[in-house]
């Protein structure tokens, strides 16, 4: 079934993307294996019509785009954007912890909103990025890696030594979220333990790594469950799953207006505010020199601009079973039921009755259900890249995604049938 070969397809791209940096190595695989054609913003383009190409950002971020036509003033760009980053936890500098010179653990820094205890009592891998030395000083080699191995575990405390754990225990990031390794002993030494992995993984003397960007992920890899298949039970759903299918959507759709583009940012989990994230002019950089590149001038780039529209594509929140009370009384997405818009009065989202009406059109020509989304009056919800990235880029949009479970747990739940939904109205979006 095409539903359950895309869901599969999906937790394979998630398991090789175990952080943004990984994520984008798999994304321009991806687009490489297509046809795509790697562009550096340092150069002058010369782009041309029917041609594919893709641009990363801190090796954290990636813009693919496709040219349709030359007629960008009137036709404009069609945006779908996305974030590449999901809570986790960075591995600090001088990271290794002695304890009772027996055990050996890891001091680490949360990042974004995790549910905590979500990762205890789980086996643990550690991937990212690697800077190494390089003959120009302010251009160092860099390495994406991923130890591909259960490194250390976040260990429970007996409920012997906590009796009242099940009433509610607040974890303590900097006591009790740090990672087990394992036993000190002649193969296994205090000093320099990482910088001998990430020696052997990549196969540089340790004396050359310079720095890096290392995060813990879940090592265990995703799978469907359900009788009939029909649930995704992964890790990084928020928001994998989005980039996943806006990507495979533009490589699959045969657009013939203006520019298609997926833009996939970082750092939205901590705010947006990075060179790479949606809180940056990297997007709008970008379509200037798209505009450029084909000969237009600030004129018709500004009139591309205003022709354009943009999906911001994040995961929803679906009703829970146990805890219905928790949603608006009468917007109640589940999971099954397709793609949510979602709506907030105060703007932490960017739909409005003009960009909902574009979206819930092409719902119907893509021939998919669709539902909304708006929190509690009483209950403070989240946000996401569309607001912010309205802040830099003035044009239409609309915020959308699967609905899921558990969102920001170390395992998230969606539902197959709406992540193929989702990735139909993409195709839909890139072909009107």
């Amino acid at each position: 079934m095409e539903q359950i070969k895309f869901a599969k397809n999906l937790i394979d791209f998630i398991y090789e993307s175990p952080t943004s940096f990984n994520a984008v190595e798999t994304s321009k695989q991806l687009l490489e294996n297509n046809g795509f054609e790697e562009v550096d913003l340092c150069n002058k383009w010369s782009l041309e019509v029917d041609g594919k190409y893709y641009i990363t950002k801190n090796s954290s971020a990636i813009i693919a785009f496709t040219v349709n036509s030359k007629n960008i003033e009137k036709e404009g760009f069609r945006i779908i954007g996305s974030h590449s980053d999901s809570p986790t936890f960075r591995i600090k500098p001088k990271a290794e912890i002695s304890v009772e010179n027996t055990y050996l653990k890891l001091n680490t820094e949360c990042y974004g909103g995790p549910i905590l205890n979500t990762w205890l009592d789980r086996p643990l891998g550690i991937a990212g990025r690697v800077v190494l030395k390089s003959d120009n000083i302010l251009k160092p080699k860099e390495k994406i890696v991923n130890l591909e191995k259960p490194l250390c575990i976040i260990p429970n405390i007996a409920i012997h030594m906590n009796r009242t754990v099940n009433e509610g225990y607040a974890l303590n990031k900097q006591k009790d979220m740090l990672p087990l390794v394992g036993l000190l002993n002649d193969s296994l030494e205090k000093d320099d333990f990482l910088l001998n992995e990430l020696s052997k993984n990549i196969k540089v003397e340790k004396e050359d790594i310079i720095d890096f960007d290392l995060f813990l992920y879940e090592f265990e890899k995703g799978s469907l469950i359900g009788p009939n298949e029909e649930f995704i039970s992964t890790g990084r759903l928020d928001n994998l799953s989005m980039a996943h299918a806006s990507l495979h959507a533009l490589i699959d759709s045969k657009g013939q207006h203006g520019v298609n583009i997926v833009a996939v940012f970082d750092n939205e989990e901590v705010g947006s505010s990075t060179k790479q994230g949606a809180d940056s002019n990297m997007l709008l950089n970008i379509l200037e020199k798209i505009c450029l590149s084909l000969n237009k001038d600030r004129e018709d780039f500004l009139a591309a601009i205003y022709s354009s529209f943009m999906i911001s594509a994040d995961l929803a929140h679906a009703l829970h079973p146990n805890l219905t009370e928790k949603h608006d009384p009468t917007n109640k997405p589940v999971m099954g039921k397709g793609p949510v818009i979602k709506i907030n009065a105060n703007q932490a989202y960017t739909s409005d009755a003009q960009s909902i009406s574009v979206y819930k059109t092409i719902c119907k020509e893509a021939n998919v259900e669709y539902q909304e989304f708006v929190n509690r009056s009483d209950e403070r919800g989240g946000s996401t890249i569309g607001p912010i990235s309205s802040t830099h880029l003035d044009i239409p949009s609309v915020d959308i995604g699967s609905p899921v479970l558990a969102m920001h747990s170390i395992r998230e739940l969606g539902s197959v049938k709406d992540h193929y939904s989702i990735y139909k109205t993409f195709n839909k979006f890139y072909e009107i």
